[in-house]
């Protein structure tokens, strides 16, 4: 039936599923050829429609059936006479809203679960950021613990390394704690370098082992460099530290000469 010149949802409804008498279906159709409107919400309905029938489990017919349909309409008797057909009406009859209600149940129903869907989604996805947030945040606890715990353990060695005499002169100052292999070195005054070169520490070992490289280094503008807690072998016993100049991927074995050095103290 149409109010204000167009057709109510349920008839466009009704005529998607095609529960529609084929006099009202040929009403519809031919509105629908020459209604914007009415063709946009019956696109709405036929794909609102196809996202309830997906989510419907599909059963096939029982072995047979088809066929014992068939025969029950051969059996049935032939009408006697044809049956004039008087039309009530030219306007399609109004549908009881009752036929309309289950299919805007399963309509709401499939849109909840759109919604929950995505609300689910970022949920998980706050989770995942706060997971990350907190395991960087142990990570960086983790390391400053362990600069912590290399400053300030009674039996770190603390160590100033010189070079020669030279205006300004070149320091630089190293904490060691071997029974964790930490190493830091604060260094001031340093000379620039070409790109192709760099500085490198290097452990002495106390045992006469050869020197243990524990990482490269490059001042900044002030002369300025630091070096935190190279990758060392544990317990290894230091007698002095040097600095050499090295290639720019520093070097396996100290190159000569030694530009800085210093001795350990012993314990």
């Amino acid at each position: 039936m149409t109010t204000g010149g167009h057709f109510e949802q349920e008839d466009l409804a009704l005529y998607a599923m095609h529960g529609s008498t084929p006099a009202e279906a040929a009403l519809v159709r031919a509105h629908l050829a020459e209604c914007p409107a009415c063709q946009a919400e019956f696109e709405k309905i036929s794909s609102d429609l196809a996202m309830v029938a997906m989510s419907v489990e599909q059963h096939p017919l029982p072995e047979g059936a088809r066929q014992r349909f068939i025969d029950r309409l051969a059996d049935l008797p032939a009408p006697a006479a044809p049956v004039e057909v008087v039309p009530i009406r030219s306007e399609p009859p109004k549908r009881s809203a009752a036929i309309f209600i289950p299919w805007s149940i399963a309509a709401v129903m499939a849109l909840v679960a759109v919604l929950l869907g995505l609300a689910n989604n970022s949920v998980q996805h706050e989770l995942a950021k706060d997971n990350y947030l907190i395991a960087q945040f142990a990570a960086d606890s983790q390391h400053a613990q362990k600069v912590l715990d290399v400053l300030t353990a009674p039996e770190a060695q603390h160590v100033v390394l010189t070079a020669g005499k030279a205006a300004p002169v070149p320091t630089a100052r190293a904490v060691y704690l071997a029974s964790r292999g930490g190493l830091i070195l604060e260094a001031s005054n340093m000379g620039p370098l070409p790109a192709d070169k760099t500085y490198e520490l290097w452990v002495i070992p106390s045992n006469g082992a050869p020197s243990i490289p524990a990482g490269t280094f490059r001042p900044d503008a002030s002369g300025n460099a630091s070096l935190v807690l190279p990758d060392l072998p544990v317990g290894v016993q230091a007698k002095a530290f040097g600095v050499t100049i090295e290639r720019a991927e520093g070097s396996p074995t100290p190159t000569l000469p030694i530009i800085m050095a210093g001795v350990a103290p012993t314990s």
